[in-house]
């Protein structure tokens, strides 16, 4: 029979143990859902498609919440209606802007856009944002607009539509660790007005198409402190549902919030919620 001494004893691993079990569960558990705000409309893109494949290849990527805002008018001048709110951006982790408003021009407005960003907020870039908010200067070296600076590349246009050859530049980089160059189907070639990037930036993937040569995925710091990822492609439906393109733009949402690792893979929490519910429960 066990003496009193070595019942506390036992009780004590037992308890240590379940301790650890706990623990080591509770680690495996989905962190907080980042929530993201998707701004999708405007001129020239297929946005009421390209924003549902654009959530269901996030949601299938990282443990994320979405909320969408698609504005259906086609101009180049119309202003998403999220825009209206003076708070727009309140309660969100990053903002993914995939909008066509090259004519929306007023300062003021710019400026509204742009406050949250320049307080912190991170944010994704993709295709046509990049030829947004066309303020005065935006065809200019010596002048990069605001929202250039917030890029942090200029570029004033684009090329016809043809394969693109993408050749990762910074192999070592967390957010094109272990991808391989690859080939898009009939696509936009954004140019690289004034020489490219920014001295705040920094060149991700270079895209070749026929003679020309210009930088395609980019990160940016804005400033100071602001992380912003910013990829050219995205002009067809069939380059934003392939698979290489949407690890691509999830890496970078993920980089954007600094849940990437160094391995290019989530942080623990910040993965698919269906993976890391299946691993924790076989724990």
């Amino acid at each position: 029979m066990m003496n009193v001494r070595s019942l506390i004893a036992c009780g004590l691993v037992v308890a240590l143990a379940a301790g650890f079990v706990g623990n080591a569960y509770a680690a495996d558990k989905p962190a907080k859902p980042l929530k993201v705000l998707i701004i999708t409309g405007g001129c020239c893109h297929d946005y009421a498609a390209q924003k549902d494949i654009l959530e269901t290849g996030l949601k299938a990527r990282i443990n994320c919440e979405i909320t969408q805002a698609y504005d259906p008018d086609k101009g180049t001048g119309h202003l998403n209606p999220v825009y209206a709110n003076e708070d727009w951006a309140k309660g969100f982790d990053v903002i993914l802007h995939d909008e066509c408003s090259a004519s929306v021009a007023d300062m003021s407005t710019i400026e509204k856009i742009l406050k949250p960003h320049a307080d912190g907020l991170p944010a994704v870039n993709l295709h046509c944002a990049m030829h947004c908010y066309r303020s005065e200067g935006w065809n200019k070296k010596e002048t990069p607009t605001p929202w250039q600076k917030f890029l942090g590349l200029q570029s004033s246009g684009h090329r016809h539509k043809t394969p693109i050859s993408i050749t990762y530049v910074d192999t070592d980089h967390p957010i094109t660790k272990g991808l391989e160059n690859w080939t898009t189907g009939p696509e936009e070639l954004y140019n690289n007005f004034a020489g490219g990037l920014l001295d705040t930036a920094h060149a991700l993937a270079r895209g070749k198409q026929e003679q020309n040569d210009d930088i395609v995925t980019w990160t940016n710091i804005y400033n100071g402190k602001t992380r912003v990822f910013s990829t050219t492609l995205g002009h067809q439906n069939e380059t934003v549902k392939d698979d290489r393109y949407l690890d691509l733009v999830a890496r970078g949402l993920l980089w954007a919030c600094d849940k990437l690792g160094d391995d290019g893979k989530p942080v623990a929490g910040y993965g698919p919620v269906e993976t890391d519910v299946k691993t924790a429960s076989a724990k």
